[in-house]
């Protein structure tokens, strides 16, 4: 865990410069919209949601760590925008789930020969700390979470998706899980007075709180605030 953390801060550095630039283009070509320098008729394009795939691609394949979300995203985003620039005599869209098909193979075939394992290179799992560092390509996960206090994580599943039992587990002040899910998701089993505050981006996806028994402690300043993007996919908060 102490590893992970140290190459946290380079990554997102470079993750933050990518955004940055992105915002810059983004507010550059709304300023040409404006002006018409360029046609409006573009501007649907442009400003799309398919478009915020590619670019929230862009912004994952700075970091090696997420470089392979990062070319799902793009290639959604991609296969999605062409027929918002391409006229096509045939649906298009219906080529969805033959095309996902290719493309997973494709992964499979290239990037696991280069890798030597698949399963062992983009199959991972820690608790140590109080921290969760999950991630989950092509497959599934079910933690149970011992230590006494949870402190935070983060959880990726692509194709995947992981539950996460943490009813055993209580919160020191406001605590950061960040998640992000591509064609998965999470289930997050916490206890029932526990606050949570869920911030995730939703993109053809579902967040919600399924907790039927939701009992706040009066003047308890301890929140679970669940951040991230969910992409084909969902996350929902359980308690037993």
């Amino acid at each position: 865990m102490e590893k992970l953390n140290e190459r946290k801060p380079k990554h997102n550095s470079m993750k933050k410069v990518v955004f940055g630039l992105l915002i810059i283009a983004a507010g550059i070509l709304l300023l040409l919209f404006n002006t018409d320098v360029i046609s409006s008729s573009y501007k649907h394009i442009v400003f799309s949601w398919q478009m915020l795939l590619i670019a929230l691609g862009l912004i994952n394949l700075a970091s090696r760590e997420s470089r392979m979300i990062g070319w799902i995203l793009f290639a959604v985003g991609g296969f999605f925008i062409l027929p918002k620039i391409f006229v096509f005599d045939f649906n298009f869209v219906g080529m969805l789930w033959p095309a996902l098909l290719i493309f997973i193979g494709l992964m499979i075939l290239f990037f696991g020969r280069a890798t030597g394992c698949w399963h062992r290179k983009h199959s991972h799992s820690s608790t140590e700390g109080g921290f969760i560092s999950e991630t989950n390509i092509f497959g599934g996960s079910k933690i149970r979470f011992d230590e006494e206090i949870f402190k935070g994580g983060k959880v990726t599943n692509i194709f995947g998706g992981s539950e996460i039992d943490l009813t055993q587990a209580a919160l020191d002040g406001k605590t950061n899980l960040e998640i992000d899910c591509i064609f998965g998701g999470v289930e997050l089993i916490v206890p029932s007075d526990w606050k949570v505050n869920m911030k995730v981006s939703s993109i053809l996806g579902g967040t919600s709180d399924k907790r039927k028994a939701f009992k706040p402690i009066e003047g308890n300043t301890n929140e679970l605030v669940i951040s991230g993007s969910v992409i084909f996919g969902g996350a929902e908060i359980k308690s037993y």
